[in-house]
């Protein structure tokens, strides 16, 4: 199956597609519209099966080391999926899978994992006090006082445990992927401790 799959990315890779302001212009108008948007979510349910051994159903991992897609949202989901899809972002798996997926399914794909609720973990409450402090100093301008980002920061609210730690530690080691200025600056005299009470703060918020 997933041969299948990486060779249609491969088949489908060249096709043409909308630019990408005009698939956010179009994920807008399906967001203002209770019916259209009802419809784009009942068909990224179907959309998104493949994502499901990873992302969860629902969007919520059931990889530890996988981030939640659930409550994400839909206008930085699309991005990252374009990014995905264009190479920007590089996992040889998400990339063959996502240069199948039609521009409508991939807006789909979007409303339904914004779609749907994060429910928050249970963390250690001495460490949530100290992280939440270390998270107005360091993170709430950018990602918002609950931590649910915006259209081009992502939602940190409700992420696995394991996960926050992990990218939250890359992004300070730059040993990651995906690199950011902004986030090796903030990240930079981070402590594994505060490190983990970060982390602790950032999975318990709703």
């Amino acid at each position: 199956m997933r041969a299948l799959i990486l060779a249609a990315g491969l088949l489908l890779a060249g096709s043409g597609a909308l630019a990408q302001p005009a698939v956010q212009e179009k994920l807008k108008a399906i967001q203002a519209d209770a019916p259209a948007l009802r419809a784009a979510v009942d068909a990224g349910k179907k959309v998104t099966f493949f994502c499901a051994n990873c992302h969860g159903e629902d969007g919520i991992s059931k990889t530890p080391e996988v981030p939640n897609l659930a409550g994400q949202n839909p206008a930085y989901l699309l991005e990252q999926i374009r990014k995905f899809g264009a190479g920007e972002r590089k996992d040889p798996f998400m990339q063959g899978l996502i240069k199948v997926l039609k521009d409508d399914e991939r807006l789909q794909a979007a409303s339904y994992y914004s779609s749907m609720p994060v429910p928050p973990t249970k963390a250690d409450a001495a460490q949530v006090r100290h992280g939440k402090e270390l998270f107005g100093k360091l993170c709430v301008r950018c990602h918002g006082e609950q931590a649910r980002g915006n259209e081009v920061i992502p939602r940190l609210a409700g992420q696995k445990l394991p996960y926050l730690k992990l990218t939250i530690s890359r992004y300070r080691d730059k040993t990651g992927i995906r690199n950011s200025q902004l986030m090796a600056i903030a990240t930079s005299n981070l402590k594994d401790e505060e490190i983990v009470a970060l982390a602790n703060y950032l999975t318990q918020l709703p």
